[in-house]
């Protein structure tokens, strides 16, 4: 089955914590804090797998989690860091954050990509002694990795896009121009998912070409297969519109033209405007008049029109000369730039501190409170000052403040409970 979207869940690896620790050797007195520092938690990085086509895989492991670092030690030995959580997605994969739909990264080339990275490690108390504060008995806990859920859409990368009604050639014609072998049969949606194929016109030249399946009218509102491949000529630099010359299906020409550009414009503006070619294909089964009237009707629109017959070749050579001038006037594929996300509101989505005031006591979450928390020692007077500065820096006394917190008020920060000093 062809999947091209998928949701899945990732998270980086937590950093490992800082360790607590003192220099306890025979003969030396007074060793010292020698608590070393945690790992650093595995990042997750997306990879091109040119061997896949399809995001099927995601259907069925939805949640991809990188393993944690390692604790510090002591001695002063570090935690060792976890490896990377590698992901392999097929080329052309765009990745996009769930809650407000902004690109994080377009998996288009070899380059590979960090969607969620690892946590630092925390520090060992041997960082923070000073002349002062010789003995710090604290560490700090290693930093929580990002963790977000994300939406895949994959969307081919080819540098020409066939597009018209079903059974009116385009796959006949994409299996007489390359080595790909789509399903060809006299009915509608033989072809039910994208197919590419690369044309070689010599030995310096080529380009490919895909056959997008689906697009009749009322394709909007999802008839026949819907829209729902349009996505993939989005990037093509040129559009081939294929029209039945002939009318085999009892239809018109020109209005099969009209209704199809229809909805491609609904689809995306973008593509309506996109350089587009059209090709009269079964033009053994038309007439000369219904030929001509086709083709003066695309030529009075501006279009390029080529007359074919993808079954026997007829025509294709000629359209396929045109097609390879034209491209070499037109940009690059396109390749989304990643969009701006605020790492606050993404990654760390309980970073915030947040008060809430009950019976006359104010209690005090969040992540980076709970991390200090976590990291202090407070049977030790050190830590204690240690604790009441980090509270002044990370803004909780100034948030308690403004929340109307006044001198000898019951404060509650993780069952740790203190009366307000100024």
């Amino acid at each position: 089955m062809f999947v091209d979207i998928a949701k899945i869940k990732l998270k980086a690896g937590d950093g490992g914590n800082g360790a607590i620790s003192f220099h306890r050797e025979k003969y030396v007195a007074n060793g010292g804090p020698d608590g070393g520092d945690g790992g650093r938690g595995g990042d997750i990085i997306f990879v091109v797998d040119d061997n896949l086509s399809t995001l099927a895989d995601f259907r069925y492991k939805k949640k991809y989690i990188a393993q944690n670092g390692e604790n510090g030690k002591s001695g002063r030995s570090f935690g060792k860091s976890a490896p990377n959580l590698i992901v392999k997605v097929p080329k052309g994969t765009l990745v996009k954050d769930l809650t407000n739909g902004k690109i994080i990264a377009d998996i288009s080339d070899d380059k590979p990509s960090i969607i969620a990275k690892g946590g630092r490690g925390g520090f060992g108390n041997a960082h923070f002694a000073t002349p002062t504060r010789q003995a710090p008995r604290f560490a700090k806990p290693g930093q929580k990795g990002e963790e977000l859920e994300v939406q895949l859409e994959l969307k081919l990368l080819a540098d020409v896009g066939l597009v018209g009604f079903p059974n009116v050639g385009k796959s006949t014609l994409i299996s007489v121009v390359s080595e790909a072998k789509p399903v060809i049969a006299n009915y509608h949606f033989t072809t039910t998912t994208p197919v590419l194929g690369v044309v070689r016109l010599h030995e310096e030249s080529s380009f490919v070409m895909a056959d997008i399946p689906g697009l009749i009218e009322g394709a909007r509102d999802g008839v026949g297969l819907g829209h729902q491949f349009l996505r993939h000529i989005e990037r093509c630099r040129l559009l081939v519109h294929i029209v039945d010359v002939s009318g085999s299906e009892g239809r018109d020409s020109i209005r099969d033209f009209e209704i199809i550009n229809s909805e491609l414009k609904s689809f995306n503006k973008d593509l309506a405007e996109r350089p587009m070619i059209v090709a009269g294909n079964k033009c053994d089964l038309a007439t000369a008049d219904q030929i001509n009237r086709f083709k003066n009707y695309i030529e009075a629109k501006g279009y390029k029109f080529f007359p074919i017959i993808a079954a026997t070749s007829y025509g294709v050579e000629t359209l396929l000369k045109y097609i390879e001038a034209q491209l070499a006037t037109l940009p690059p594929i396109t390749i989304y730039e990643p969009e701006k996300i605020s790492e606050k509101s993404v990654h760390h989505k309980d970073e915030q501190i947040r008060i809430e005031k009950q019976n006359e006591t104010y209690f005090v979450t969040g992540e980076k409170v709970l991390r200090l928390v976590q990291s202090i020692n407070f049977d030790d007077y050190e830590s204690l000052q240690y604790f009441q500065k980090m509270l002044n820096k990370l803004g909780v006394s100034e948030a308690l403040k403004k929340s109307g917190v006044k001198e000898g008020d019951n404060v509650n920060i993780y069952d740790l409970e203190f009366e307000f000093i100024e």
